[in-house]
């Protein structure tokens, strides 16, 4: 497995990658969801890049970029030992050099949920796949359902900017408690990881509702409320049931929608989601 530290020693390295490219982008500290992107990238294409850049444009100014964990020597091994063929794992100022002054806005997809508490959040993720995409060339692109709205972000992009990748959305992978994996699972403590279970909790619920035949979305987004007040040490953020394709709240449910939430628990802030009818795929 090789490994560029700049975009110049990427393009250098790329030449040599059997086609089609599969690429999954992250931000370092890998867990089990991250390693199953890379497994599906695997299945799909010849060569397999992963990048490795915790991008700093994405983070709002009360969040602590220098708090995010980072661990680059166990990611690169956990990578090769996926089989990816090559990582891009650039500096800071080689993504965003001096004078940097270009950025992708998706307008009406990010006002709401994560982006109605994280107004800037998104324009830092947009602008950060596309030069990736840019720089990496990948025929195909591997995200996670966990990040719902970054998926339908990001799908909007290439369709609207012409990219020419396919993306692939991986289904969320779980903890055995059903809590999904995040490197900010991290910041929980015992009894706050406990309460955290909710979350999964909640969405079953939602499941539940659904297969029952209730089809009112106010009357699901008060029950995973009802359920998120029982445990104290969860503050939900955000309880939505929203339609896939525009993400604006629905009264009933007639086609497909999005359930998700978010929630601080201790020092983390923790996000989750479940498409209606279950089974169904996000895009």
């Amino acid at each position: 497995m090789n490994v560029a530290r700049s975009i110049a020693e990427y393009r250098a390295l790329r030449s040599g990658l059997a086609e089609p490219v599969g690429f999954v982008p992250t931000m370092g500290y890998l867990h089990e969801g991250h390693l199953s992107l890379v497994r599906v990238a695997r299945e799909q294409a010849a060569s397999v890049v992963a990048s490795i850049f915790v991008n700093p444009s994405q983070f709002a100014p009360t969040e602590d970029l220098t708090a995010y964990p980072r661990d680059l020597e166990r990611d690169l091994a956990l990578l090769e030992a996926e089989g990816a063929d090559l990582v891009l794992a650039p500096e800071g100022e080689e993504m965003y050099p001096q004078g940097f002054d270009t950025w992708v806005s998706v307008e009406e997809l990010t006002r709401r949920l994560e982006g109605a508490s994280r107004p800037t959040h998104f324009r830092g993720v947009a602008t950060v796949v596309a030069k990736l995409f840019n720089i990496v060339r990948p025929q195909l692109a591997v995200f996670g359902q966990k990040d719902a709205q970054q998926a339908l972000v990001i799908d909007r992009m290439v369709r609207d900017l012409g990219f020419d990748v396919d993306l692939v959305i991986s289904p969320t992978v779980r903890e055995p408690d059903g809590l999904a994996m995040s490197s900010r699972n991290t910041y929980l403590e015992p009894n706050e990881r406990a309460a955290a279970t909710v979350l999964r909790r909640s969405l079953l619920l939602a499941e539940s509702l659904y297969n029952d035949g209730e089809r009112s979305a106010e009357t699901i987004r008060v029950r995973i409320q009802e359920l998120l007040a029982s445990e104290p040490l969860v503050e939900p953020v955000y309880v939505s049931v929203a339609d896939v394709a525009t993400l604006m709240e629905l009264e009933t449910i007639e086609g497909k929608a999005l359930v998700s939430l978010a929630a601080r628990v201790g020092k983390a802030r923790l996000i989750d989601n479940v498409v209606l009818p279950p089974g169904e795929e996000l895009i």
